[in-house]
């Protein structure tokens, strides 16, 4: 029934409703002392005080509650008509009525202002043809063009302020469309960020770590045994740890000051890859071919590094002691195909926790490409075919 509006919106309504009241009651009083009234000066002025009175309440409520100012504003004309009055000044405020049921009003007010348009056509133009005293005549076979040119001037009039609130109506609607689609836009591309954020904070710091704890392992048995094996180790651990260290500080700068993506790793950097990951221990061999063909896109360069740094972060988790891992890349002329497979360590179940790979899988979507993964006969196998057109 009520709508929400500013106090700036309601202070400005009742000076409005205020000033028009200044005006109509006056107004009001004057047409009502006409030769046609009967109602002597007092019933004069009392009966203009209750239609300006009428009319300048519906004004005040238009925004408000559009549904309750078009039922007052038809009590005002029902009451004007019962009196025998002509229209007048204060009937302008129907006009701001309409327009305001058009424009804010909710789906039963918005047809109703517009039927209150043409039934009030229909209603005046009967009214003022129907004999009262300041007709003068009524209606006849002689008057009755005249009365259809009312017909057709007060539809128009009545109508055209129901249609410029309803054109409104339209403009803010799709306005708020607008807005929403746009959050919803901004929404969704701080999503992707933060996805993003996290995918490349997890293999970083997920790859960095397993690193460290197979380095650390190494170092404690060590220690005892050959001071040389535990140092390179020891060096190992501080060298990955403060790679990773930085790696972490570029990825928060990115979520902290929104800046543009920092360097990327490319599959220039897949031999420090393998470096770290067979000093971990890890039997290691890489078998490229045939070679890339010229500079492949750096999209598909990171996807590349990223799905094998994470393939390889999972065999130092998952994969059996002494067990070797195989690595295969093909490029070829449309695409790149990388091929990770290792022993799985007894009882260990890589993929089924964590978002390793869903990381991948979604490096290799992001890249136009797909990535499968899955333990085939004892061994963790992971799969991907990137295609070097480009991102998807």
């Amino acid at each position: 029934m009520f709508r929400r509006l500013k106090t700036s919106q309601i202070v400005t309504d009742v000076v409005i409703a205020v000033g028009f009241f200044v005006i109509a009651w006056p107004v009001e009083a004057l047409v009502a002392s006409g030769a046609w009234s009967s109602l002597g000066p007092v019933g004069d002025a009392v009966s203009g005080l209750l239609i300006a009175a009428l009319f300048t309440g519906a004004l005040a409520l238009r925004r408000l509650s559009p549904a309750l100012a078009l039922g007052i504003a038809w009590v005002g004309a029902l009451v004007q008509m019962g009196l025998g009055r002509p229209p007048s000044f204060a009937d302008l405020a129907i006009f701001g009525v309409l327009y305001t049921t058009a424009a804010y009003g909710s789906r039963v007010v918005y047809w109703a202002g517009f039927a209150s348009a043409l039934v009030g056509a229909l209603v005046i133009t009967v009214y003022l043809f129907a004999g009262p005293p300041f007709a003068g005549g009524g209606l006849s076979w002689q008057t009755l063009p005249l009365a259809l040119v009312v017909l057709v001037a007060g539809a128009f009039a009545l109508g055209l302020s129901w249609t410029i609130g309803a054109l409104v109506r339209t403009a803010v609607r799709a306005r708020e469309n607008r807005e929403a689609q746009q959050r919803a836009e901004a929404e969704t591309a701080a999503e992707q960020e933060r996805v993003r954020i996290a995918r490349d904070m997890h293999d970083v710091v997920a790859h960095s770590l397993a690193v460290v704890i197979a380095q650390a392992d190494g170092a404690r048995y060590a220690a005892s045994s050959d001071a040389a094996i535990a140092t390179e180790a020891l060096a190992t651990i501080s060298t990955t740890a403060r790679s990773a260290l930085a790696d972490v500080r570029l990825l928060l700068g990115q979520l902290r000051h929104r800046q543009g993506d920092g360097p990327q790793p490319t599959i220039a950097d897949l031999e420090e890859l393998y470096m770290q990951v067979r000093t971990a221990g890890v039997q290691l061999r890489v078998d490229v071919d045939p070679a890339p063909p010229g500079e492949p896109p750096a999209a598909v360069q990171l996807a590349v590094y990223r799905i094998l740094q994470e393939a390889l972060t999972n065999t130092l988790r998952h994969g059996a002691p002494g067990g070797s891992v195989d690595v295969r890349l093909s490029w070829l002329s449309d695409r790149v195909e990388l091929d990770v497979r290792n022993p799985v360590a007894p009882g260990s179940q890589p993929g089924r926790s964590g978002h390793g790979i869903i990381g991948m899988r979604e490096r290799a979507q992001l890249a136009g490409g797909r990535l499968d993964a899955a333990d085939e006969g004892g061994a963790f196998t992971v799969r991907a075919t990137i295609p070097l057109g480009g991102a998807g």
